[in-house]
């Protein structure tokens, strides 16, 4: 329970790998403040199981891709706990698969929208409330390293940006904060089932050298290490989860 008495953020925390992370950090001890956007359902759920289990969390709506309902979050945070000491990140989206000769700036812009700007819209809000040893987790994508597949240009592109975007805040926020970033590789979520065949994922998974796609739990798991004291030496890193597709 190495985070007992810390208060979380995590954004897009109504499933898969979001409430995946509420869970663990709960498990863990934290406060956990959980931004959903649609996913209603799995946020209220998490809410109840963690009071039920002795712990304590509250669940907001809201579009992070507004500066408004960003500081929202965090104001509903700080009113509730007091301060924040880590920020989860999860927000985002591949929106649809779009090739660069037919993309749009609407689509450009909303796919850079709901994953870069809505992170440096959340670091922004919550930097006055952290306490000193915090950290900020974000998460790229196995994209960010190999440009995604096909229709995925943009979507790779913004998550590049986040890993960027992690290094440089690294340097900037410490050592008061630490800040790094996950890129999953093939994970068991919803977002493969609406955007990848199962052909696909079969073949990922057959050529990935532990033959199988990974969980939600399982990137959870690292999200709790980089939020906790025992990565107290670990910032501006953007660590793979893909179980060795790519070795970065």
């Amino acid at each position: 329970m190495d985070l007992k008495g810390k208060t979380a953020i995590v954004t897009g925390g109504g499933r898969d790998i979001g409430r995946a992370c509420v869970m663990e950090l709960a498990a863990r001890g934290a406060n956990v403040v959980i931004n959903y956007f649609a996913s209603s359902e799995g946020a209220d759920s998490a809410v109840a199981e963690i009071k039920a289990a002795g712990g304590q969390a509250i669940a907001l709506q809201g579009d992070l891709t507004k500066e408004a309902e960003a500081a929202a979050l965090v104001k509903a945070a700080v009113d509730a706990f007091g301060s924040i000491d880590v920020l989860v990140h999860v927000t985002g989206g591949l929106l649809k698969r779009v090739k660069m000769s037919e993309m749009t700036l609407a689509h450009w812009n909303a796919v850079m929208d709901v994953n870069l700007t809505s992170f440096v819209l959340m670091v922004s809000a919550s930097l006055p409330h952290f306490n000193k040893g915090g950290s900020i987790v974000g998460l790229a994508s196995q994209a960010g390293r190999d440009g995604g597949g096909p229709g995925a240009v943009a979507y790779g592109a913004s998550k590049g940006a986040i890993m960027t975007l992690t290094r440089g805040m690294a340097k900037e926020l410490g050592p008061d904060i630490r800040v790094n970033s996950l890129c999953p590789g093939m994970i068991d979520t919803d977002f493969h089932n609406t955007f990848t065949t199962d052909a696909v994922r079969e073949h990922v998974a057959g050529i990935t050298p532990l033959k199988r796609e990974g969980t939600s739990e399982e990137v959870a798991k690292v999200v709790g290490f980089l939020a906790s004291d025992a990565s107290s030496f670990v910032t501006g890193t953007n660590i793979d989860v893909n179980g060795g597709t790519l070795f970065s």
